[in-house]
């Protein structure tokens, strides 16, 4: 089992105490479980539950079974060649490449930061929502406006989720969160033991960790360039339409909106707090629709390290 090989590697070379941990529990699982008062005299607590936690230990009849014993062993085999070349026991960092922008990517940043002069400047405004009009305008005539903007909640959450999904590698951002987990744990079982030593190694390996904070949060910002890139025209067209902002005038004919609990408003009045009701109606179906569309298609945006 290749997965428990790669997890006894990473506890080995992480903290070299775990060496003796592995092996101490392949030594006592003769019978093929181990319980905690068979290896309490060799084993701390912090280090019986990491064994647990990684998966290399499971659930057996009695106590605990190695999930597999032959791949925990390949492991120790391997790091040892590993520890031979390297004196160094923090964990490797995570390899971040692929969080690189493509010159793509910063094009959609510098053309969204001129889009963000819209809300701002009419005469950019202007330009814009007369631009998406000649898509937009057809919609707008067939359907209230209420429908219209359902419309576009319901577009923007598509592919707000389809380029979070393909944009971002929830794998890797799992493996930095779990790997700050790991570290953390070391930590603390190294303060119980009162050993200074590696204590210091372990802040230097959270500094070098700060690396793949960076990446990971270059990998989150990705497709939110995206989604501004093609939201913000889409919320220019909507002030522009119904005359958001200073001295801004109309251009499409809109009836009032009825909310729960407000009764009969203008799209430019404020509902909550300064919120007027076509942002509050757009964020209520966007929030909606979202989360149908991630249940349809079967999409989790939660990191994970399997």
């Amino acid at each position: 089992m290749a997965r428990i090989e790669s997890k006894v590697r990473e506890l080995v070379g992480s903290d070299a105490d775990m060496r003796t941990a592995v092996e101490v529990v392949l030594e006592r699982a003769d019978d093929g479980e181990v319980e905690w008062a068979d290896v309490r005299d060799e084993l701390t607590s912090g280090q019986w539950g990491r064994l647990i936690e990684k998966g290399i230990l499971v659930d057996g009849d009695k106590g605990f079974r190695l999930a597999d014993a032959a791949a925990a062993r390949a492991g120790l085999e391997e790091n040892t060649s590993a520890t031979s070349t390297t004196s160094s026991t923090s964990t490797p960092s995570i390899d971040t490449g692929d969080s690189s922008w493509s010159k793509y990517d910063k094009g959609a940043a510098v053309v969204t930061v001129g889009l963000f002069l819209g809300y701002s400047v009419s005469e950019v405004r202007n330009i814009i929502g007369g631009v998406m009009d000649l898509a937009l305008g057809p919609l707008a005539e067939m359907l209230p406006f209420y429908a219209v903007v359902m419309v576009l909640a319901l577009a923007t959450g598509l592919y707000s989720t389809l380029l979070q999904a393909n944009l971002m590698d929830m794998e890797k951002m799992g493996m930095y969160q779990e790997r700050m987990k790991d570290i953390q744990q070391r930590q603390k079982d190294a303060r119980e033991r009162g050993d200074d030593a590696a204590l210091e190694k372990i802040q230097e390996e959270q500094m070098e960790a700060m690396g793949d904070q960076m990446g990971m949060f270059k990998e989150q910002f990705r497709p939110m360039v995206w989604i501004m890139f093609l939201t913000i025209p889409v919320f220019l067209w909507m002030y522009w339409a119904i005359g958001v902002g200073g001295n801004a005038e109309a251009h499409i004919p809109v009836e009032q909106i009825v909310l729960p609990l407000v009764g009969a408003v203008d799209w430019t009045t404020g509902v909550l707090g300064p919120m007027q009701a076509w942002i509050v109606w757009y964020f209520l179906c966007s929030m909606g629709f979202t989360q149908i569309i991630r249940k349809a298609l079967n999409i989790d945006m939660t990191p994970s390290s399997a």
